[in-house]
């Protein structure tokens, strides 16, 4: 089976660890694997079906292909190459509907909070003169202060108080998402990693000193950790309700149960596999050629 891999990663950069690591697992596994850069495709539009150019040539299509969209910024631009890759007929997961979700951490919060999934009381801002009732809203500070998109932990900030708020907020944002702070979380979270409506690792991230975000680029470890049913059970359900053929849900430990604070559609997967000794990339690859077979399966039908 021919895999392809799409990396966001600009070409002035290596593949991440975890794109060469899905490469090598699937070509171990007996498939055909490739990594393809996102900047080196051309979207063509001539009256007839839409194809693509790879590096001037006509792209080969791929029995499925792999997304990993590392986007921080106009999101619904670089989404339209695997828009494209989906009007052609190539399955692809994630798909670009559940990325655009994901990534856009507003619609995250509204898709989980319709469900009814556990989140941190969350309000959205536009205007400054609503800074005073929605911290009382959110019982007080310290309040966490998000950006729309982000990842990574970037554009994530712990604000300690009013006058504080009001210096960080310099509205270059159309809309900030307020939070409160979980305080009995302790600069930890749990990433558990959903593929194909199945949870394959979990750890414990915990961030490292004079740092409040636990994720792995910011410094924080990870250790293996026994999640409870509850924690299964929101995880596998926010991956669903964003329609995720693969997840990473960021979960808190709060004095109430626990709450999801991020899905992501991009999940970083390395120190899972070191912590955990699970192959977080066999998972993939194993569902992406289950999830081919369906797909062909169903245009022979």
């Amino acid at each position: 089976m021919k895999i392809g891999i799409l990396s966001y990663r600009s070409t002035s950069n290596k593949a991440t660890k975890e794109e060469l690591e899905l490469k090598k697992v699937a070509k171990e596994k007996g498939h055909k694997a490739r990594i393809f850069r996102a900047s080196k495709f051309q979207l063509v539009f001539d009256h007839k079906s839409p194809w693509l150019l790879y590096d001037g040539k006509p792209f080969e299509n791929y029995d499925v292909v792999i997304t990993r969209p590392s986007i921080l910024s106009n999101v619904d631009l670089h989404i339209s190459l695997i828009q494209q890759m989906e009007m052609m007929g190539i399955p692809l997961f994630n798909r670009s509907q559940a990325i655009l979700a994901a990534k856009n951490k507003i619609k995250t919060m509204q898709i989980l909070d319709h469900y009814g999934i556990p989140i941190p009381k969350t309000v959205v801002i536009r205007r400054r003169d609503d800074l005073g009732e929605v911290a009382k809203l959110l019982g007080g500070f310290p309040i966490i202060v998000k950006q729309p998109v982000g990842s990574f932990g970037n554009g994530v900030t712990i604000i300690e108080s009013m006058r504080a708020l009001k210096s960080f907020l310099l509205w270059d944002q159309p809309m900030y998402l307020l939070q409160e702070f979980v305080k009995y979380s302790k600069g930890k979270d749990i990433r558990i990693f959903v593929v194909n409506g199945r949870i394959v690792g979990s750890m414990m991230r915990k961030a490292k000193k004079g740092e409040f975000r636990s994720n792995i680029e910011l410094g924080a470890v990870g250790r293996p950790v026994e999640i409870t049913q509850e924690e299964a059970s929101i995880a596998l359900r926010s991956v669903q309700a964003l329609d995720l053929n693969y997840g990473g849900v960021d979960v808190i430990r709060g004095s109430n149960g626990p709450v999801v604070l991020e899905v992501n559609s991009n999940p970083g997967f390395k120190e899972l596999e070191r912590a955990t000794g699970v192959s977080i990339a066999g998972a993939i690859v194993d569902y992406a050629v289950e999830y081919s077979e369906r797909h062909r399966q169903r245009t022979l039908d």
